[in-house]
């Protein structure tokens, strides 16, 4: 590999807050065009912003959760720029002074390892309004129902070196912001999505590469196939003997390329300057204390506990704790399944293998989060304790699942009208077994001459001839007798 690529990303998460930062509008999505934007979100003259302390606490509280440094004096500034969308001329944000600085996130790479990811800032600032194209031929629309939405922007250091580290690092984001419930995280509407600064250098080199920016990307997916495209784009601009321009890019999903927009700004084109309508937003030890006392227990906590109290793998903990819904949902599994008690390894193992496995399956299959599963936890415990229990076979169970997930039946309901119940009568499997033997002569004699390969096939034969209901362990080790002779 001859090229090193170099990432950065700056997310925007919209915070949870009930209206506006600067203005009481509300934030609700889906509203008409231009419903939700009073007379400060539109500019008028004369009209003054009063911050939403709502806004500054959500800041300060995903701040504390990446051991940041929570500034005790912020300032909002007025970045200048002209877009159609942004009827003040300036956006207000903050430049020098942000509310949260120097803090970092580990992420887990492919091979197991982690890797910390510094975060340069937090700031806050107020959302642009939007340009409408659709049923306007040849025209633009403004909505500014989005103008002054209060954004988190969290700015990362460029310490990503391939698309993956970069989509890990977003999905930690995007996990840690729902469950601090600052941020809804819904890609779609928009309400989380991220900048990509891009670029490439040889590899051992210091210096950075020129970088473009690909920008408003609100798909994981599209996050890694974006920055993979630009990466390749880069490299063989160089290797034309051509110069990489720094620019503002447009990932189009439907031909999977980048585009120019537009020339990149440096800080010095937006004449940052202290809002003269805001005072300086100034924050004491105790109420950092305050707002530390709130936060829930984090991501990587709770895949800690996870392993250390269930004796979970560091992968199952981390899938589990992937949402704070799911984290929930699998420790109810597990109580019910001990009858509200402590679940001991394998009771917890046990639910985590389902949770992670057949569950998660079906809600990715059918685009479900977890609060919107067919099969909820009391049920899923209850198939779960007839496995424990040896009612039926980890094989009969996932039948028993996907009836489950079809029809709002519980498993023991289900398990007794179709007959599913597992043979664990010594004598019937023992009968069966000696029936698959007088069938296949051939291959007990090869079995017995030195071909151990050929017990996996008696083990299926005899689970063909019960209908797969024999207790596999009774079947494994009554068939190693049988076959001995």
């Amino acid at each position: 590999m001859t090229w090193e690529t170099v990432i950065g990303l700056e997310i925007h998460a919209q915070l949870s807050t009930k209206t506006k930062i600067f203005s009481g509008s509300p934030t609700a999505y889906g509203a008409p065009p231009n419903s939700q934007a009073n007379l400060v979100d539109l500019a008028y003259p004369g009209v003054l912003p009063v911050l939403n302390g709502e806004a500054v606490r959500m800041a300060v509280k995903f701040g504390l959760a990446v051991d940041a440094t929570i500034a005790t004096r912020s300032v909002f500034a007025r970045k200048n720029y002209f877009y159609p969308d942004l009827p003040k001329g300036y956006q207000i944000s903050q430049y020098e002074l942000p509310v949260v600085a120097k803090g970092h996130m580990d992420i887990v790479l492919d091979d197991g390892t982690k890797k910390r990811i510094g975060i340069t800032r937090a700031h806050l600032e107020e959302d642009a309004g939007k340009s409408l194209h659709e049923g306007l031929p040849k025209q633009s629309g403004i909505d500014l129902n989005r103008a002054g939405t209060p954004l988190v922007e969290i700015v990362s250091e460029p310490d990503m070196r391939s698309a993956k580290e970069a989509v890990a690092y977003l999905k930690k984001v995007h996990t840690l912001v729902r469950y601090l419930e600052i941020c809804d995280g819904n890609m779609q509407e928009g309400s989380f999505r991220c900048d990509a600064n891009v670029s490439v250098r040889k590899v051992g080199a210091e210096k950075f590469g020129t970088r473009a920016e690909i920008k408003n990307i609100n798909s994981f997916r599209y996050v890694e196939k974006a920055i993979n495209y630009e990466v390749a784009r880069q490299i063989d601009v160089l290797e034309s003997g051509g110069k990489v321009v720094q620019e503002t890019r447009l990932y189009d999903p439907d031909k999977g390329e980048t585009r120019s927009m537009r020339s990149k700004e440096e800080a010095n084109d937006y004449r940052y300057f202290p809002d003269p309508d805001l005072l300086p937003v100034e924050i004491d030890a105790a109420y950092i204390a305050t707002v530390k006392a709130t936060l829930p227990e984090l991501p990587d906590q709770k895949a800690a506990r996870f392993a250390s109290q269930f004796g979970l793998s560091e992968y199952d903990a981390g899938v589990l704790t992937s949402s704070k819904e799911l984290g929930a949902y699998y420790e109810e599994v597990a109580k019910l399944l001990a009858s509200g008690k402590e679940p001991s390894k394998e009771q917890a193992k046990l639910a985590a293998n389902w949770v992670a496995g057949s569950l998660a399956a079906a809600l990715n299959e059918h685009n479900l989060e977890i609060g919107a599963s067919r099969i909820d936890a009391a049920r899923l415990a209850g198939l779960l304790g007839r496995i424990a229990d040896n009612t039926i076979s980890g094989k009969i169970a996932k039948d028993v699942f996907e009836a489950m997930w079809a029809e709002d039946k519980d498993a023991d309901a289900i398990i007794e009208s179709k007959g599913l119940k597992q043979i664990t009568d010594t004598g019937a499997i023992e009968k069966a077994i000696d029936d698959v033997m007088a069938k296949n002569p051939g291959q007990l004699a090869d079995y017995r001459s030195g071909k151990d390969k050929l017990f996996g096939f008696f083990v299926g034969q005899v689970m063909k001839a019960t209908a797969g209901k024999a207790n596999p362990a009774q079947l494994n080790d009554l068939l190693k007798k049988k076959l001995a002779g």
